[in-house]
């Protein structure tokens, strides 16, 4: 099958790329790297792609601008999959969007709802953290040697997990809303933050901090963790920085 990826060079993307084409299927990679505007469009072509993967991502906590990205990206992705004759759109979305009211996750849930409405047929896939969000978090906000981490409860899984439940869905076609994934173990996120710049030498010094309103009550409250049964990556935090 010939698969197109959204985002082939992000931290999924990479892993979406090396287990589809391990699995024997065609890989076309979407990014700006390989000089694709998804945003726009231009550049894109789908001709004799058969599924697509969108796991695009845009560093932004603002409302309007995280919108405007994902907005962009998958009318564009969805324009030219129906020109093309793509039959099979996945995307991959995060667990707790419904209840933790962020800018980025506005912009998710527009995501969402453009993918469903789409006259072809389409995978949801929301999953947890990814584990490479600990050391993310330690860049948010940097003063000095002090890095600035939100008090959040997460249940963080390997993107390599993630990317094969997206090749996965692919290969089973269309299946609308899928059931969350999430890794094997609740942590904190600040904790995770700490490991991480312990075992990479980064000498940080995490600062926890509390965010106000229901966004910052969702984080810590467990909404971006499952919330039902469901499957469940295998790979601990402490195996995947020990291999990272």
């Amino acid at each position: 099958m010939q698969i197109a990826v959204a985002g082939a060079t992000g931290t999924v993307g990479r892993h979406v790329v090396e287990v589809a084409r391990a699995r024997g299927h065609q890989v076309v990679e979407l990014a700006r790297a390989r000089g694709v505007d998804l945003v726009t469009g231009s550049g894109l072509d789908l001709a004799g792609v058969e599924a697509v993967v969108d796991v695009t991502s845009v560093g932004t906590q603002r409302q309007e601008q995280a919108e405007a990205f994902f907005g962009g990206v998958t009318r564009s992705l969805l324009a030219a999959e129906r020109a093309a004759g793509v039959g099979h759109h996945v995307a991959l979305s995060i667990i707790g969007i419904d209840d933790v009211p962020t800018g980025y996750y506005a912009g998710k849930r527009l995501q969402e709802r453009l993918v469903a409405a789409a006259p072809l047929g389409w995978s949801i896939l929301r999953a947890a953290q990814f584990h490479e969000f600990a050391e993310q978090a330690l860049g948010f906000v940097r003063v000095g040697p002090f890095s600035l981490v939100p008090r959040m409860l997460s249940q963080p899984v390997a993107a390599l997990e993630v990317a094969g439940a997206l090749v996965d869905l692919v290969e089973a076609g269309p299946s609308g809303r899928v059931a969350d994934l999430a890794g094997p173990e609740r942590l904190a996120m600040v904790a995770l933050a700490r490991r991480v710049s312990r075992a990479r030498g980064l000498g940080r010094r995490v600062v926890p901090v509390r965010l106000p309103g229901a966004a910052g009550r969702g984080m810590r409250d467990g909404s971006l963790c499952a919330a039902s049964d469901g499957p469940r990556g295998t790979i601990t935090f402490d195996r995947w920085l020990a291999g990272s």
